[in-house]
This record gives C-alpha cells, structure tokens and sequence, in this order.
C-alpha cells in the first residue's frame, strides 16, 4: 500500500460491512472474522433442502439454495439493509463472487446457463437506483462465469412492500405481475433466478410462474439468505 492509500486509510478507514471493523489489507467488504461466522446453509449440496421443499407442489424447479440464514437483529441482515436502502452495491457483488464459488462447484447448480434476477418495477429501480438481486446476481456471474440477464423477465406492475402480509396475500400482491419480454433468448436454457431474501417464496413463484411459458426452460433458484416462516 502506498503512502497516499496509507493516509486515505486513516481519515476514511475500510470498514467491514458486517461488524465495522477495519478491514485488513487482504481482506474484502466484509472481514475474515466475520464470513467464517456467518450463519451458512450449505443448502446447495441437498436437493430437498426447506428453501427447496418450498417450492414443492408451488412451482416447478430444479433446485433452489439460499446462501445464510437470515434473522431478526443477525448481521445478515444488517448486511441486507447495507445493500437494499444504504446504496451498497459492493456488499451484493462480494456475496455473489463468494457464493458462486460454492454454485460452481454443487451438482445441483453447474449446468445453470444463465442468470435473471428477480426484476424491480422501472419506478422503483428510478427511485433506488439499482436493483439489489441484480448487484448479487453479477456477482455469481463473475465466479460462475455466466452472463447475466436483466431484460427477459420484466415486473409490469409496482407492488406493495411485502413485509407484514401473510403468505396467501403476499402470492396476492404478486400473482400476475411478470411477464416474458423475449422467449427466444431463454429457450431451453437452465436459469438461475436470484433474489435477496426468500420468505414466503411468493414473488419467485410468481417469476417462475411466468418463466415456464418459455418452451424448454429449467429454473433453479438462489438468494443471499432465507428468513422462512
């Protein structure tokens, strides 16, 4: 490190985004100390994992994991929030690189040929910026070394905010919502839709719901973390 990056480093220290300690000079986002403890599912090795089980008899899938276990007050959600409402794209892309490392690898996962995200509605994404599943999914793009599709799956209504809405008004609020701008480019291709945080499973229903009109297609699923209840 040079002596500029050395003075930099101390009016603006690199913090770790999930404890706010400094980072040390190998270290990346979010400190070493903090990944190993982090609350991983491994649920990418297991077929009939619960992110998977529910979507059984909902939607038809190939596979679906989550990357942590999310909870009330965790530091994963902290690291959620970070990357939803504080504008921290890098938290997203660094959880992505880091979880498709693991993707890459998982039989489960390895025939995947491309990766959508769970669309924002354009007022929304006007509003915020970015779109937070797209920052994790470019990520896995990167480790996975898949493209990434942003423009096939489109969300055409704004829905409410899903927090508080029991499961059968969350599938409510977004029943009929997404719709399929190009069939031809997903064509018998096996995608990975990505969101930030599986609860109900609602919103990727509905997205898979939409996929499955395109012929050929296999969907798996993947997300940061699973808060299920």
């Amino acid at each position: 490190m040079s002596l500029v990056e050395d003075f930099i480093s101390l009016i603006f220290p690199n913090n770790c985004a999930a404890c706010g300690n400094n980072l040390f000079e190998h270290e990346e986002v979010i400190c070493s100390l903090c990944e190993f403890h982090l609350p991983q599912t491994n649920y990418h090795m297991d077929y009939d994992n619960p992110v998977a089980v529910l979507f059984w008899g909902r939607a038809r899938i190939k596979s679906a994991a989550a990357y942590y276990h999310f909870n009330k007050g965790n530091k994963v959600q902290h690291l959620v929030h970070l990357l939803k409402y504080k504008g921290r794209c890098d938290v997203g892309i660094f959880l992505g690189k880091q979880y498709g490392q693991y993707l890459k690898n998982a039989p489960l996962f390895r025939s995947a040929q491309v990766i959508v995200p769970v669309p924002l509605h354009r007022k929304k994404l006007l509003k915020r910026g970015y779109n937070q599943s797209e920052q994790f999914a470019l990520g896995l793009g990167i480790s996975m070394n898949l493209p990434l599709d942003s423009i096939s799956l489109k969300r055409t209504h704004a829905s409410q905010t899903q927090t508080r809405k029991s499961r059968f008004n969350r599938w409510e609020n977004v029943s009929g919502i997404f719709e399929i701008s190009d069939r031809q480019r997903l064509k018998d291709k096996h995608i990975l839709l990505v969101d930030d945080v599986i609860t109900t499973g609602s919103t990727l229903e509905a997205c898979i719901v939409a996929l499955q009109s395109i012929p050929g297609i296999q969907v798996s699923v993947a997300a940061i973390a699973t808060a299920m209840i």
